[in-house]
């Protein structure tokens, strides 16, 4: 076997290709910035305005990065998140602009309350309750205008039940068939997104989200989530966190033959940047863990080191 290792021959053999088009950059677009807001645990990566946007994207697409999520931070808050499905919201702002001046760009949409809403969870709320069916027509609303402003592909990330099938129906009846989505299907309560929170103020005010994100104890689980999104028309599957859940991505792929993404998260880009700050660990590192994400078999990689490996794969 040492002879397949040989410097100048082991890339011949190299089973799993990283590529930077199977990679997806995070935006945040904060309506409330003038300028970018570095996120304090999240290093090197940042919260931009509207205006800081374009010069982002067009700095990735040099890159040879063309897929971008956008998450948006609004100015306004309410109970039931009505900023995240204004037509001249943020996000929809966003996507106009650069549909409009780079139009190859694959735009995908974060659609959920946890932004937009004053409580953080990602459903209406009732005396203490997710309102897991009253969620779902604001989500084909999110949807619908995200749509409207050009999106891609819009992603609903808050975990409802039957989300998927009630997006797809909006979209469908408001004349977007074309509009793909990507589900976050198996998205597990996970500590790792904490940076997230931050990044995106969308923490919660009280309790937590077990009840609708899934026990990270379970796999089976998982696949039923997928299955169900799958039933219900997703046409990519999430499964998030990556790092700790590689077995996840792993028994999806074994499962269906449908696209997978898998969200290498906040939490994990935190960490790793932290030990590279202390001299723990290399930069090296980041290209083994994507790496390892794509070979447990993710399709795409949603990624806040995307720029730096870019630059690693386009060297």
């Amino acid at each position: 076997m040492r002879r397949l290792r040989r410097e100048n021959v082991r890339v011949l053999f190299r089973e799993t290709r990283l590529r930077v088009e199977d990679l997806i950059v995070p935006i945040f677009v904060d309506e409330t910035a003038r300028d970018k807001k570095e996120i304090n645990s999240m290093p090197g990566y940042y919260r931009l305005p509207l205006d800081l946007v374009l010069s982002e994207v067009e700095e990735c697409m040099k890159l040879g990065l063309k897929s971008f999520i956008l998450f948006g931070i609004p100015k306004k808050k309410d109970e039931i998140g009505s900023e995240a499905f204004k037509d001249d919201g943020i996000v929809q702002r966003a996507v106009r602009a650069i549909k409009e001046n780079f139009p190859k760009a694959v735009v995908i949409t974060d659609v959920c309350l946890c932004e937009y809403t004053t409580h953080g969870h990602c459903g209406l709320v009732r005396d203490g309750e997710i309102l897991n069916d009253e969620t779902l027509e604001i989500l084909g609303k999110v949807a619908v205008s995200h749509a409207r402003a050009g999106a891609d592909i819009v992603a609903p990330s808050g975990m409802m039940d039957g989300m998927v099938s009630t997006i797809r129906s909006a979209l469908d009846n408001e004349g977007f068939s074309n509009t793909l989505i990507m589900s976050y299907s198996a998205k597990f309560a996970s500590s790792f997104y904490s940076p997230f929170r931050e990044a995106a103020e969308s923490g919660y005010r009280f309790g937590d989200r077990k009840s609708y994100q899934m026990d990270f104890h379970n796999s089976d689980e998982a696949i039923r989530e997928v299955e169900l999104d799958i039933l219900e028309g997703a046409d990519i599957v999430m499964v998030k966190p990556a790092l700790a859940y590689l077995d996840i991505i792993r028994r999806v792929k074994e499962s269906f033959n449908v696209p997978i993404a898998a969200y290498n998260v906040s939490g994990e880009y935190s960490m790793v940047k932290a030990a590279i700050k202390l001299g723990f660990l290399n930069e090296d590192i980041v290209y083994e863990i994507l790496a390892g994400i794509k070979r447990a078999g993710a399709d795409l990689i949603i990624t806040y080191h995307a720029k730096e490996i870019a630059m690693r794969l386009k060297s």
